[in-house]
């Protein structure tokens, strides 16, 4: 089966299914979200399933991963004509429940006359003994592994954007046209590109008006006409004068204010929003308009004929523009390489950082189109529920858990479908669900029962959501240890969504809203992402931002300084970061230039403090407004003042896969006993308030190393010390304990919150493609993304995705991230 799936061009040909320690489990891990059994019925026909009806990132939902599973199983009876009696059912996939009847119908379909007319040789070749033995045990294996991404599997998925074709043949006949620019003066052509192919922009946009537009005017009612057009007059205008400020600045400037020409166009630009949100619905309507209406069919043909001889449809213009935004950041970063001025370069660089802006915006326009598809699913499948999911924001994940109320009452079988702001509880009723109950997560906390998991068996692995004004609450029971850890930490990430760190701090009172126009964030300028819960909103003054921007706002312009929060002998301006419940390391900040006194702070702030790269500092006063803070340098204990742009902020270890917060040995010891040699986690001793341990399994026992802190330093032999945590553990990551402990020889290598499959993946650890740096902060919403601090060093995985995101690691959390918060090293 696996070798035919490579001859039908799904699998590539080393996949570990070809490997001589394959087991069957590799398979069905490979198959089992559906994406790749679309893909390969398309490959043996094409067109086969339209792609825009699956969804290519399943993972985090059985809902999509059984949809995908069930669009499969539809093609093959109509398209490839096979009897139902001939498929499997979505749950014997799924759940491999019944693994063998999957590679019967696989068998099956190799055999269909569409199959067989490819050429590729059906499997198998002869008739085998069925063995069930083989498939024993899938679903135990299955339930400790969940659904795995395997980024090079999607790249057949996803190939070329929609519409790069059709672009670049635009391009092309226009570029033919020209001479060629002289090899030695490279930045010359780089201009040229920008200016030719602008002017060819604007002529298709042009052309789509003349031939298209005002033809159709009196075949199409006015409802079709707008949905068909959207915005295309306004984006004319735009490029008309576009094209004519590029050209004046490229043949009369010399180029010189070319960098302001799109800063100043960047905010005129975002209509492209509008246009990229709604061009799929534009597509749908036109197609849906050809195959009912004979004569407009026949008028855009003569429409194509009159505006290209025929060569490019209407159809294929409306991805055009889509195509052509996403190109000026390319276009300028060429341009910015090939620049040695330095005002020059740093002023391109700011026109790069606006089209980059622009380019993230509407890709995320994109990606929120695909999360509204996946909302609107949902609802179409959820029976009995009469609210819209959208006012609950995205989807975190959805799956089987058992529930109870905390005065024990029976455990109960739901699915559950986690929003940011809410669960949707269901009973599953066939392929749908029937709405249960609705809990509004901004009234509840999680915690863990820890207790739970020393029963070591299936659905036994519980955590409270517990009420916050002290109503009943909810015991939550989880198939897996595994599956546990997962569910929490996707409650975990949906409170941070509600309850951002920061979200009150200066005054302002933030929470998650929806902008219905285009907005910059208040504090680093660059537009709120997408259309959907782009950000956050004060309700107090109105302000926008991005969740990692809420800790560096100014104070609330409504604020009231007085009364409560005003405190004794501190100035109501300033701004002093929480200590959040869930971070024991803020408020800290990390130094990243030098500091020795000069320039002096003013004199009625206080003595300057002396800081060094890689120092930690502890803040007492940090006003928005002022060039200097208050801080305890931890390195030396000193108080003192010092440049607010010297730090930046110190990366909490609450988030990182190894720190597992307050915890005893015991408990320690129960996470740890059962997990393979080498695995460790970092704890907060609870009997030494502000000490920290190791907890680390060698040799089949649980092993404890007390972390010494003296003089602000972090150790564990006194030979060797570190400025902080992070610092400590990736050293013993890569040297042996025995340093300070010669009984214990081994190297800290699996993070205990990295799941048992993952520590066997590491195995096979994804080539790096690149080195990158990020520029800007970048704060996760949900457990696919990668947080990032500017300064993070990212290791690339993948670049594979349409829509402007990369795959990548930073300090062993891996990931995906926006491409434009970047910068390849």
């Amino acid at each position: 089966c696996g070798q035919w799936l490579i001859s039908c061009k799904v699998l590539p040909p080393n996949h570990r299914v070809t490997w001589d320690t394959a087991q069957v489990f590799d398979l069905a891990q490979t198959l089992r979200d559906g994406v790749l059994l679309c893909q390969l019925l398309n490959n043996l026909r094409s067109h086969s399933i339209n792609l825009k009806e699956i969804n290519l990132r399943p993972q985090m939902s059985q809902f999509l991963c059984l949809k995908n599973i069930r669009t499969f199983l539809a093609a093959c009876c109509e398209i490839f004509g096979m009897k139902k009696s001939e498929l499997f059912e979505a749950f014997d996939l799924f759940d491999v429940r019944d693994f063998g009847k999957v590679i019967e119908t696989l068998s099956k379909l190799s055999r269909t006359p569409i199959a067989l007319g490819t050429g590729i040789r059906p499997f198998p070749t002869e008739e085998i003994v069925d063995d069930e033995d083989i498939y024993k045990g899938l679903p135990d294996l299955i339930d400790e592994t969940g659904v795995e991404e395997d980024e090079e599997l999607y790249d057949c998925v996803y190939g070329e954007d929609e519409g790069g074709e059709v672009y670049e043949d635009l391009m092309k006949d226009e570029a033919a046209q020209q001479p060629k620019c002289p090899e030695n003066d490279i930045r010359s052509c780089c201009l040229a590109e920008i200016k030719q192919t602008e002017e060819k922009y604007t002529e298709t946009l042009e052309s789509i008006e003349k031939f298209f537009m005002v033809p159709l005017k009196r075949f199409l009612s006015a409802s079709e006409f707008d949905t068909v057009f959207i915005n295309i007059p306004d984006l004319v205008k735009i490029h008309r004068n576009l094209t004519q400020d590029i050209n004046d600045s490229i043949v009369n400037k010399n180029d010189q204010n070319l960098y302001q020409v799109f800063i100043n166009y960047k905010e005129r630009l975002v209509i492209y929003g509008q246009y990229c949100s709604q061009v799929e619905i534009a597509i749908s309507c036109l197609d849906n308009i050809s195959k009912t209406k004979e004569d407009v069919k026949l008028k855009l043909e003569e429409c194509s004929k009159r505006a290209n001889n025929g060569k490019f449809t209407l159809r294929d213009l409306l991805v055009v523009p889509m195509q052509r935004v996403l190109k000026y950041h390319l276009l300028l970063q060429e341009l910015v390489k090939h620049t040695t001025d330095p005002m020059e370069k740093a002023n391109l660089k700011l026109a790069l950082d606006a089209m980059k802006d622009l380019a993230q915006y509407v890709n995320e326009v994109k990606r929120d189109n695909e999360t509204l598809r996946e909302i609107r699913q949902f609802q179409l499948s959820i029976e009995n529920l009469n609210h819209s999911l959208l006012q609950y924001g995205r989807p975190q994940g959805d799956g089987e858990i058992r529930i109870t109320t905390l005065d024990k009452r029976a455990r109960q079988d739901r699915h559950i479908f986690l929003f940011d702001l809410a669960v949707i509880v269901c009973k599953r009723r066939g392929d749908n669900y029937e709405m249960k109950e609705i809990i509004d997560l901004q009234k509840y906390k999680i915690t863990n029962n820890p207790t739970t998991d020393k029963e070591n068996k299936k659905w036994s692995y519980g955590f409270y959501l517990i009420h916050i004004q002290g109503e009943n609450g909810l015991e939550v029971y989880c198939k897996t240890k595994d599956l546990k850890k997962k569910w929490l930490e996707q409650f975990q990430m949906a409170l941070s969504n509600i309850r951002p760190d920061y979200a009150d701090t200066s005054f302002h009172e933030f929470k998650m809203h929806t902008f219905s126009r285009v907005t910059s964030c208040k504090v680093c300028q660059m537009l709120l992402r997408g259309t959907f819960y782009q950000g956050y909103l004060c309700s107090k003054c109105g302000a926008g931002a991005h969740k990692e921007c809420l800790g560096r706002l100014d104070n609330c312009g409504r604020a009231n300084l007085g009364g409560k929060y005003k405190a004794e002998g501190v100035k109501a301006s300033s701004e002093v970061p929480n200590r959040h419940p869930k971070c024991c390391c803020l408020p800290k900040m990390q130094v990243i230039r030098n500091y020795s006194g000069i320039p002096q702070p003013a004199a009625q702030d206080g003595p300057p403090l002396h800081i060094q790269i890689g120092d930690t500092i502890e803040l007492i006063r940090a006003d928005a407004h002022s060039l200097f803070w208050q801080g305890r340098n931890l390195t030396t204990g000193e108080l003192g003042f010092f440049p607010s742009d010297a730090v930046k902020p110190s990366p909490c270890v609450s988030t990182i896969t190894w720190f597992a917060g307050a915890m005893e040995r015991l408990q320690a010891e129960s996470e740890l006993i059962n997990r393979v040699n080498s695995t460790y986690l970092v704890r907060h001793r609870t009997k030494e308030s502000g000490e920290y341990a190791i907890s680390i399994k060698y040799n089949n026992e649980v092993k404890h190393i007390k972390i010494l802190t003296r003089d602000g330093f972090f150790h564990i032999a006194e030979n060797r010390k570190f400025k902080n945590l992070m610092e400590l553990v990736e050293y013993y990551k890569h040297h042996s304990l025995k340093e300070g402990f010669r009984s214990l020889d081994t190297t800290l290598q699996f993070p205990y919150k990295e799941s048992e499959n993952s520590v066997g993946q590491r195995m096979l650890s994804p080539k790096v493609i690149g080195i990158a740096i990020a520029r800007y902060d970048f704060c996760a919403r949900d457990m696919r993304e990668l947080s990032l601090l500017k300064g993070d060093v990212v290791k690339i995985y993948t670049k594979m995705s349409a829509n402007g995101w990369w795959r990548g690691e930073v300090n062993g959390r891996v990931g995906w991230f926006p491409s434009t918060y970047v910068e390849e090293d």
